[in-house]
């Protein structure tokens, strides 16, 4: 029988700023130092941490220290058929320190920001799946859709 560590999953305040910050950009190898990301990163969460209507920014510790983290954000849209209200939470930057994985950690911050969505009455959640995650986000009941993602960057 294995022993899971102590954890405590809680929502995000200022004080974890810096470790989010850090979480964040563990998920583009090649970011480092004050790139203008980080600077908008930490604008957005001064302004955003506190706003639980628009975003949920929940956190797991072990042993006091935050070890993983995901993002919730609320966008509004045009209702249609597939999202009657026009509310779609954005799920986001699912992070698990490397020394920590395999403890469910993710599947908790999953569970919460779906737990939030229902809360604040969003029609569904969607996200962008590495294949790596792919296996988490099928057992929380996500499915691939048949519109492939585009983006422009500007």
């Amino acid at each position: 029988m294995s022993l899971l560590p102590v954890h405590r999953l809680r929502v995000a305040d200022l004080a974890d700023l810096p470790v989010l910050l850090d979480l964040w950009g563990s998920l583009f190898e090649d970011e480092t130092g004050e790139e203008p990301w980080r600077v908008s990163a930490r604008a957005w969460f001064a302004s955003t941490v506190d706003d639980g209507a628009t975003a949920r920014l929940p956190v797991v510790e072990v042993g006091g220290v935050v070890v993983a983290t995901a993002i919730g954000t609320l966008e509004l849209g045009v209702p249609n058929p597939y999202c009657p209200r026009g509310r779609t939470v954005r799920l986001a930057n699912v992070v698990t320190r490397p020394g920590h994985r395999g403890h469910g950690y993710g599947t908790l911050l999953v569970d919460d920001v779906i737990a939030w969505a229902r809360r604040i009455e969003a029609d569904r959640v969607d996200l962008s799946a590495t294949p790596e995650g792919r296996r988490l986000y099928e057992k929380a009941g996500f499915a691939l859709t048949r519109a492939p993602r585009m983006k422009l960057s500007l």
